[in-house]
């Protein structure tokens, strides 16, 4: 093993630390300047290096930032509309009071499976929010459990990219792995929802203030009720009351959730059609890595495209806009808003791409080719050796479809000595790409910034509770090992 690669990264992993826990400077500050100590340490060309940075940053904002922007946006006009509220209540009366955390992370794992995670955590996140509101508490088991509700199918359940590309180089058979993930998702959920109640309450109140008051409303005061339930959405608040003849605004639970479901039904539309066109062209794998690039047939392109999340967002917010929003609100209040929610997802947005920037360093220098290799060559069990791999990779540079990927590619040429099923394989390289998601890793910073957690308390939040669903995978993939 390369020790100046393995300094490189602890080396920078020790910057982050550092500056967010020992100075005045922000996570985005810590970010670079974590990037540009690994890369000099790794040995990178200074000028390359920066370019890493700058392609790292603009690589994850053009997959994810106008998505976070969007979303945050839809979020907003939930909020104002009274939306929001209506779908919390709505939501509560459907699973029953005491079972809202069971309930976020069913809903985070549904829709994770047609959407990447950023882009279904800013969709679902004002709906934790509302019920959070609901119940005077209880925000971050909500947030933490939606979440890694959503991390669970989009690292173990094809068609996300991650396992499919794994299916492809391993060469095992999609449908089984597909209902495998389906199941290993199942049986891991317990173990998330149960970290989240646990931790939870333990970290309820190191909430950032801003984050405190845009959930739970200003401090001190005592909820707002109508009709004898506890609401957080005031139309005088808003709209400074319904103008004279007109009736006062209300919005139910369905005309509330067009925002919300129409955009994911899109996006669910353009993953099936995608498959289904790879697969009447003879290969699921199309357009992943050692595959050839994926062309849409004509009937698939206008669900591709309306699928797309930019679009499908982009059509939510219209729906936000005008079929939930009374007609009658003044043009300024729009306009304040807007500017509401650009300048709330300002930061979130440069944090995001800093992560970015990171893993494209800790990419582009070579740690973790190096770490999936060193660990190729030990005497494991069979299951093991992909899972470890995707472990270290996840933890070296921070993207999970990557370390899926990485993984799948070392295992594939060893599968033949190890005797291990492709199957296994492939749900080994998924398994553990979800370990101890941190610094590096761009959905950190979406889960952990929207939840109001920094520093010690995102990591025993957001860290530990991808941590606790990685090892109560191990035991399941002792047991699909013996039974494959």
């Amino acid at each position: 093993m390369d020790v100046q690669l393995i300094l490189a990264l602890l080396a920078g992993i020790a910057v982050i630390i550092a500056v967010v826990l020992l100075t005045r400077l922000d996570a985005f500050v810590a970010l670079i300047l974590a990037s540009l100590t690994t890369g000099l340490i790794a040995g990178q060309d200074p000028v390359g290096l920066v370019g890493s940075i700058t392609n790292g940053f603009g690589s994850t904002m053009g997959s994810i930032g106008i998505v976070i922007g969007l979303g945050v946006m839809i979020g907003k006009f939930l909020e104002v509309s009274g939306a929001a509220d209506a779908l919390a209540h709505a939501f509560l009366r459907a699973f029953g009071s005491g079972r809202e955390a069971w309930a976020m992370g069913a809903v985070g794992n549904l829709v994770s499976i047609p959407v990447f995670c950023d882009s279904g955590y800013v969709i679902m996140n004002p709906l934790a929010r509302s019920i959070a509101r609901v119940k005077r508490g209880g925000y971050v088991t909500l947030a933490l459990a939606l979440g890694c509700g959503m991390t669970l199918t989009h690292h173990l359940v094809p068609p996300t990219p991650g396992p499919l590309a794994a299916t492809g180089i391993l060469g095992a058979d999609l449908g089984l792995v597909i209902v495998t993930g389906a199941i290993f998702t199942l049986l891991l959920l317990p173990v998330v929802v149960l970290y989240a109640k646990w931790i939870g309450p333990k970290l309820e109140d190191k909430i950032l203030p801003e984050v405190r008051e845009a959930v739970y409303g200003v401090l001190g005061h005592e909820p707002k009720r109508r009709d004898g339930r506890i609401v957080t959405y005031d139309p005088d608040e808003y709209f400074g009351g319904a103008p004279q003849g007109s009736q006062p605004h209300s919005v139910g639970a369905f005309r509330g959730s067009l925002p919300l479901i129409v955009p994911l039904i899109l996006i669910l539309a353009n993953t099936v059609a995608s498959a289904i066109d790879k697969a009447q062209q003879g290969n699921p794998a199309l357009g992943q890595p050692g595959q050839p690039d994926y062309v849409a047939s004509a009937w698939a392109k206008p669900f591709i495209f309306l699928g797309n999340p930019v679009v499908a967002l982009l059509i939510g917010l219209v729906i936000a806009v005008y079929f939930i929003m009374p007609r009658w609100a003044p043009k300024k209040k729009f306009a304040s808003w807007f500017s509401e929610s650009a300048s709330s997802a300002g930061l979130i947005l440069l944090i995001t791409g800093a992560g970015g920037s990171f893993g494209q360093v800790l990419r582009d220098s070579g740690v973790g080719d190096e770490v999936a290799s060193a660990i190729a060559g030990t005497a494991l069990p069979a299951f093991l050796v992909p899972f470890l791999i995707a472990t270290l990779v996840r933890i070296a540079q921070g993207s999970g479809t990557v370390a899926i990927i990485t993984a799948a590619s070392v295992t594939a040429p060893i599968m033949g000595q190890t005797g291990l099923a492709p199957l296994v394989a492939v749900i080994a390289c998924t398994a553990g790409s979800m370990v101890f998601s941190y610094f590096n890793d761009s959905y950190f910073w979406v889960v952990t910034r929207f939840t109001g957690l920094e520093g010690t308390d995102a990591l025993r939040g957001w860290s530990g509770i991808t941590t606790a669903a990685w090892a109560g995978s191990i035991p399941l993939l002792l047991i699909l090992s013996l039974i494959v």
